[in-house]
């Protein structure tokens, strides 16, 4: 399982902990960790399935996401029909533009999405982690 994050604060480091707890409890599947910055199409070409996590920056997902997408849209569009995927996105005060956007370049490369996003806002709190934590396994176990 792949999961592709930008992770440029403590709250972020905190859910990529969580998200790595949750893949754990799955213990047949392999984690593989890669910056949005330098995770590539023969990274998601060779995964069972995506986790994407970024910060919502002024109603967007990060540029590093996006600079994801970029690179690998292309070169995965056909290979990866059907891919399970999910989603995790932590704003200030407002996540609605970065899921959107994520749903319509997902939705291109036609990802089956399996769990629902986790959109969160503010500090992250215990169940805030557990839902990440959740998330991450729900991926894993529809591997």
């Amino acid at each position: 399982m792949l999961v592709v994050h930008h992770t440029p604060s403590p709250a972020l480091q905190a859910v990529l902990e969580a998200v790595k707890d949750g893949v754990a409890m799955v213990e047949t599947v392999e984690l593989v960790l890669r910056p949005a910055l330098s995770a590539g199409a023969a990274d998601v070409l060779a995964a069972d399935g995506v986790l994407l996590g970024t910060p919502a920056n002024i109603g967007y997902m990060s540029g590093a996401l996006k600079h994801f997408f970029d690179t690998v849209y292309y070169p995965c569009l056909d290979a990866t029909v059907g891919l399970p995927f999910g989603v995790y996105v932590h704003g200030n005060d407002d996540t609605v533009g970065a899921l959107a956007s994520i749903q319509r370049i997902t939705g291109g490369l036609r990802w089956k999405q399996v769990a629902a996003p986790v959109s969160l806002t503010g500090t992250p709190v215990p169940a805030d982690l557990e839902a990440c934590s959740e998330l991450a396994a729900t991926i894993a176990v529809n591997l």
